[in-house]
């Protein structure tokens, strides 16, 4: 039995597959820590989870102002000294780390006390802590194989995105299928709860587009808490059948229902939509630190398990044109179906819970 901590605090995107091979690890027996920086959607997250944890709050780079930077110095210090002294009273075998601030002052403790560290880097472009501790990490487990040029001083495994064990599970054993004869079209949209509202308005634009041509169809549309009310009003007013939601807790539902995706790019969504083997367009969200969805939207391209397009050259016209084309090719609809699933591979959360578990005992193979 190892005790094992996990640094996952600060975001779902990094919250959600810690926890996911948390969980992974535990029913292999080994003792579980979870380290976190004390965010509201921590709380919400790890609602169900029963095993110890440690809060060291701490915060991210947001300002390039000297006075914040020279507080978000300060605030990592702080909880780098933290972690070091809780971390000596139980000092673990391995600690798993899966990025952001959060990750800064377990990862330099763990260092400083010779404590193997992995480090997990869920996009192609790694973020800033992930690079900074690349080196010094004794390997770095990654979800796309682009990452290699990014990480070329790192020892690095795929392993893949770990995924919660219901979008895992069910993604496993559902058969994407194009629309029977007489049964509407199912299109997801999700940009996410921050910065969609130009995604949102070109998509409710083409739906209109689309309704004239007489195409049978339905969205589901989760705009996030600030569009939806006009968005509801839009499809209703165009007499368009659409769901609009805020986000839902039940994502699997949703991709079971699904026949086309319109989406960010992030991490965990590529990862999601080839585990349900979902085609999509991905329209990268522009302002992303280091702009790592349009290099997470091109990876998936490049494999043909998604089409790309950036936000400056998406319009409705355009859009309305390309869903056309997509509904009336079921064929094609398939061969990105395939391609997305043939991304997935097994379960990353295991393959992590393996790397992890291996580093541990000493025994790395990269």
């Amino acid at each position: 039995m190892l005790k094992i901590a996990i640094a996952c605090g600060g975001t779902g995107g990094h919250i959600f597959p810690g926890l996911a091979t948390a969980e992974k690890l535990r029913l292999r027996g080994h003792d579980i820590v979870l380290w976190l920086a004390g965010k509201d959607v921590e709380a919400d997250a790890l609602k169900d989870w029963e095993g110890p944890r440690h809060t060291v709050k701490s915060q991210g780079f947001q300002s390039k102002s000297p006075v914040e930077i020279t507080r978000t110095v300060y605030s990592l210090n702080r909880a780098t000294a933290q972690c070091r002294r809780l971390m000596r009273k139980d000092k673990p075998d391995v600690i798993l780390a899966m990025g952001s601030y959060a990750s800064v002052g377990p990862v330099k403790a763990a260092l400083r006390l010779k404590v193997p560290v992995v480090l997990h880097e869920a996009n192609v472009v790694p973020g800033r802590t992930v690079s900074h501790f690349a080196a010094r990490a004794t390997v770095v487990a990654a979800c796309f194989e682009e990452s290699r040029f990014h990480l070329q001083n790192a020892d690095l495994v795929i392993t893949g995105m770990p995924l919660r064990d219901g979008l895992e599970r069910l993604g496993a054993s559902s058969v994407y299928r194009p629309p029977e004869a007489g049964e509407p079209f199912t299109i997801l949209v999700t940009g996410g709860s921050r910065g969609a509202s130009a995604l949102n308005l070109r998509v409710a634009q083409s739906a209109v587009g689309l309704k004239a041509r007489g195409i049978n169809f339905r969205i589901i549309h989760l705009t996030g808490r600030a569009d939806q009310e006009a968005m509801q009003e839009h499809y209703d007013h165009a007499g368009i059948d659409a769901r609009v939601e805020a986000f839902v807790n039940d994502m699997s539902a949703v991709y079971r229902q699904t026949h086309f995706a319109i989406s960010r790019a992030g991490a965990a969504t590529c990862a999601e939509l080839s585990a349900f083997g979902i085609p999509s367009l991905l329209v990268p969200y522009p302002y992303a630190v280091r702009d790592h969805q349009t290099s997470n939207a091109l990876a998936m391209e490049k494999s043909r398990a998604a089409d790309f397009i950036p936000e400056s050259d998406l319009d409705s016209v355009w859009l309305e044109k390309y869903m056309h084309a997509c509904i009336q090719s079921p064929e094609r609809l398939m061969r990105l179906s395939d391609a997305a699933r043939a991304r997935r591979g097994g379960s990353a959360a295991a393959a992590l819970a393996m790397l992890v578990e291996s580093v541990a005992h000493g025994r790395v193979v990269a």
